[in-house]
This record gives structure tokens, sequence and C-alpha cells, in this order.
């Protein structure tokens, strides 16, 4: 299936780039999330603390063992604080 994946705050910062399409055959965020990480080390490194992150499938806020069978877009980014 093809993806669009968005990268926000520091987790952008880390990969590299705001955005970017992938093929995968990931059943799940998790599973899409070991995909990337075992790609390459900015990829490991942004998902390295998923207690640190929050994950939004398309465009509603999920959880890591989400399905991914008719999602479009995933969207990671760091806790958001008030202020």
């Amino acid at each position: 299936m093809r993806l669009e994946l968005l990268y926000f705050a520091w987790v952008r910062e880390r990969i590299g780039i705001p955005r970017e399409t992938v093929e995968t055959e990931a059943q799940t965020v998790a599973a899409l999330v070991s995909e990337l990480s075992a790609r390459e080390d900015r990829y490991a490194l942004a998902f390295s603390d998923l207690t640190s992150l929050r994950v939004a499938v398309d465009q509603v806020l999920t959880d890591f063992d989400a399905p991914l069978s008719e999602a479009r877009e995933v969207a990671f980014f760091p806790p958001m604080t008030g202020g």
C-alpha cells in the first residue's frame, strides 16, 4: 500500500524531511515504524522512544497498534503542550 507520511517538530528535524510517500506492507503503525527504523540511522533515532511520540492515522489520533489497512496518511509528532 502507498502511504503519505508526515513528520512534525523534532521528528522532522531528526529525519530531515517534512513528508514522504512510501510503499509498505506494514499492517500496523508499529510495523511501519519498525520498517522505517531499519532503513537508516536517522529514522532509528527519530523512533527510538515511542513514549515521546504521538501518531495520527488519517488525521485521527491513535495508538501505535492501530491498523493501516485503509490508511492514506500517517503523521508523527511529539506530545503537544499548552501555554
